[in-house]
């Protein structure tokens, strides 16, 4: 098993702001419905395939944590790249 957080900040100020563009480029990144998500007032949960995951906004933040087991855990980097990808992107910074 693993553990993964990534951040990134962003002068966006409400998960209101960022829910949109975080739903899009998600669908953009993960084509095929392998990854799902829902939301929880402002907190999004995403599953996979052996991952459970939240990206939330804090201090000026966004923070993805994940706990990956197999299979996913085998594919941490690429999951990591894709996740920090979509995360910079909505923040601001792509």
């Amino acid at each position: 098993m693993s553990d993964l957080t990534i951040e990134v900040k962003t002068s966006k100020a409400s998960m209101g702001e960022i829910r949109p563009a975080l739903d899009s480029a998600l669908k953009e990144a993960f084509p095929g419905g392998m990854l799902k998500w829902h939301w929880e007032k402002d907190v999004m949960h995403l599953s996979g395939p052996g991952a459970q995951a939240t990206i939330v906004l804090e201090d000026g933040r966004l923070i993805g944590r994940a706990h990956l087991k197999p299979p996913a855990n085998l594919m941490k980097p690429v999951i990591e790249q894709k996740i920090a990808a979509v995360m910079k992107k909505v923040a601001g910074h792509l």
